[in-house]
C-alpha cells in the first residue's frame, strides 16, 4: 500500500487523491509521503520487523494458560471472575510482560479460552474411597456390568444454541400440547452394548421392564451388576418385590449422592439430546421416536451387539 501511494503521488496526484485510489485514509498517505521524504526507499519496509522477539513465547503461553485455569482470588483480587484488566495485571506480575488490553484479548483467544457459563454442581459428601467401593464391580465373561438410567423424550423441543447469521434469530416451532415418552436404558461399556425399553410413564414398571430385558439379553451371565442412581422407581416397594422373586442374578449398585458423572450412560443421553431432540422439527411424538431409535441403532448397530427392546 505504501508503494502504491508513493507511485501515485509521484505521478502527480495529491495525497487525498492517492488515498482514495489506494483505499486508505488521507492521513496514512500523508505519513507515508513524509516518511519517504526522510528515509527514502527504506521507509517502504515494515518497521515492525525490527520489533524483536515476541513478548509472549511458548513458555509464557503455558504460564498464561495456568493463570486462566485459576481464579482472580488466587492472585489477591476480591472479584471471583476474570476481566481483561485483571488478567493484564496478573500477567504483568506473574509472567513479567506488560500487554495492552487488545493484546490480552488476542492472547485469551490464542490459548483457546472461551466466554461461557459455568455449570453448577453439588459436591458429593462421600470420600473418594467410599465412592469407589460403592460402585466397584468387575466385568468378566460371566459377570456383566451395566450403567442404567432413564431419559425423557419431549415433543416440545429442547432449546439449545445454534449458529445463526447476524440479525437473524432461528425460530423453533413448538406443538403447544406437549407429549412425553421415556426410555429406560442400560449401557455395557465392555462391548459397547445398549439395552433399552420404552414407556409412556416413568414409573416402577418401566424400570422392571428394563430388568426383564437385561435378563433376556444376558441369559448366559451369572450376575448382572447394575450401576444406577437413587431415583425412587429403582428402589420402590414394587421393584424390591420383583427383585426378590425374579432378580436372583441382578445386583443393584446405587451411586453415591450427587455423582451423576459416575454413570456412563449419561453421556449417551446427552449426545441423544444434542443430535436428535434439541431444536428438533418433528410434528408428532411417533416421528420423533423414530428419529431417536434410528440414532441409537446407528450408533450402537447390530455388529456392536446392540439389543433394542420395545
Amino acid at each position: 500500500m505504501r508503494i502504491r501511494v508513493i507511485l501515485k503521488v509521484a505521478s502527480g496526484l495529491s495525497c487525498n487523491a492517492a488515498a482514495r485510489e489506494v483505499g486508505c485514509v488521507p492521513s496514512t498517505a500523508v505519513r507515508t509521503v513524509a516518511r519517504f521524504a526522510r528515509e527514502g526507499e527504506a521507509s517502504l519496509f515494515d518497521h515492525r520487523s525490527e520489533n524483536g522477539a515476541r513478548k509472549v513465547d511458548d513458555d509464557a503461553l503455558i504460564r498464561v494458560r495456568a493463570i486462566l485455569a485459576g481464579r482472580p482470588e488466587d492472585h489477591g483480587f476480591e472479584r471471583p471472575t476474570w476481566t481483561l484488566e485483571i488478567l493484564r495485571t496478573v500477567i504483568a506480575h506473574g509472567v513479567g510482560v506488560l500487554l495492552s488490553i487488545t493484546h490480552v484479548w488476542r492472547l485469551v483467544k490464542r490459548v483457546g479460552a472461551r466466554w461461557g457459563r459455568p455449570r453448577p454442581i453439588v459436591a458429593c459428601p462421600w470420600k473418594a474411597r467410599r465412592r469407589q467401593r460403592r460402585i466397584a464391580a468387575s466385568a468378566s465373561d460371566e459377570h456383566v456390568v451395566v450403567y442404567a438410567d432413564e431419559v425423557d423424550i419431549h415433543l416440545n423441543p429442547k432449546i439449545g444454541p445454534d449458529w445463526m447469521l447476524p440479525g437473524i434469530q432461528r425460530l423453533v416451532l413448538t406443538p403447544g400440547n406437549n407429549e412425553k415418552r421415556y426410555l429406560a436404558g442400560a449401557f455395557e461399556p465392555r462391548h459397547g452394548r445398549l439395552v433399552y425399553v420404552e414407556g409412556d410413564r416413568k414409573v416402577s414398571w418401566l424400570f422392571m421392564n428394563l430388568l426383564r430385558a437385561l435378563l433376556e439379553a444376558y441369559r448366559w451371565a451369572k450376575t448382572i451388576h447394575v450401576i444406577l442412581d437413587n431415583f425412587i422407581i429403582h428402589k420402590s416397594r414394587m421393584t424390591r418385590a420383583w427383585l426378590a422373586e425374579f432378580g436372583a442374578r441382578i445386583q443393584l449398585h446405587f451411586l453415591p449422592p450427587y455423582c451423576p458423572s459416575e454413570n456412563r450412560i449419561e453421556r449417551i443421553w446427552l449426545n441423544l439430546h444434542a443430535n436428535v431432540t434439541r431444536n428438533h422439527r418433528q410434528k408428532t411424538i411417533d416421528a420423533l421416536l423414530e428419529r431417536v431409535h434410528g440414532y441409537l441403532t446407528e450408533r450402537f448397530d447390530t455388529e456392536r451387539r446392540v439389543l433394542l427392546v420395545a
